[in-house]
């Protein structure tokens, strides 16, 4: 696979018939829906911790330049802008991107997006990359991260989300929530494509970056959706990007 070659026909074709009711909370991307608070939480933290920014202001990313990949109809990629951010948002779903645009429009947000892989996202370099539930459905995933870092300034931050490849990840992302539930369209993930947390840093270190911290997503019935200590069924992470 060629570099910058990463998406898989199939998930786009999957991902291009979801993109009409992106932004409806009870339609096909409704568990991003319910995850996006407790990530979008997380990711303001440690934004503002690695940058040294005011935690206390409304808008503590102004100044800095991020980059969504995989950003789909926009719902990281808004709240990023709502933070203050420069925001670039990439995805190969030319369907995602249309509604992308048409909503950011609606809402009084300037947020450039773009149809494409991440190798043809603009060059940057970019403060901040957020990869948010993509990473498992590319098709070479080593490729796929050294194109995140291409794009990134030395000391740059770095949050990407994915499921690890887990026993509970089995159960609970495929077999439960394509299966049992039904929350996600069958045939959204293959598990196989999954990576350890293991095979992630290593992949990451090789890519140029240095793992900051690592956690989990996970679920109760009083709490819902939060970030947690033990990434068994999802898990998220802050990576710098080092200097070459």
């Amino acid at each position: 696979m060629a570099e910058g070659t990463t998406v898989d026909p199939a998930n786009l074709l999957l991902f291009d018939g979801m993109a009409r009711d992106w932004w409806d909370p009870d339609g096909p991307n409704r568990l991003l829906h319910a995850l996006h608070p407790a990530r979008m939480a997380w990711i303001r933290d440690v934004a503002v911790a690695h940058f040294g920014a005011d935690p206390r202001v409304r808008r503590p990313l102004v100044g800095l330049k991020a980059l969504d990949v995989g950003c789909g109809g926009g719902l990281v990629a808004e709240s990023l802008a709502r933070l203050g951010a420069e925001v670039v948002g990439v995805d190969p779903s030319a369907e995602a991107i249309a509604v992308a645009r048409d909503h950011a429009a609606a809402q009084g947000l300037a947020i450039a997006y773009r149809a494409g892989e991440v190798g043809q996202a603009d060059p940057g370099p970019f403060d901040l990359v957020t990869c948010l539930e993509v990473l498992e459905h590319t098709t070479d995933r080593a490729a796929f991260l050294r194109e995140l870092r291409a794009r990134m300034r030395p000391g740059g931050l770095l949050v990407l989300s994915t499921p690890p490849r887990t026993l509970a990840s089995l159960l609970i992302v495929k077999l439960g929530a394509e299966h049992v539930v039904r929350a996600l369209p069958k045939g959204t993930h293959d598990w196989r494509r999954f990576l350890t947390r293991a095979e992630l840093q290593a992949m990451l270190h090789q890519a140029g970056f240095r793992v900051d911290e690592v956690r989990g997503l996970g679920w109760s019935p009083r709490r819902g959706f939060a970030v947690v200590a033990e990434p068994r069924v999802g898990l998220i992470l802050a990576a710098t990007a080092v200097a070459p």
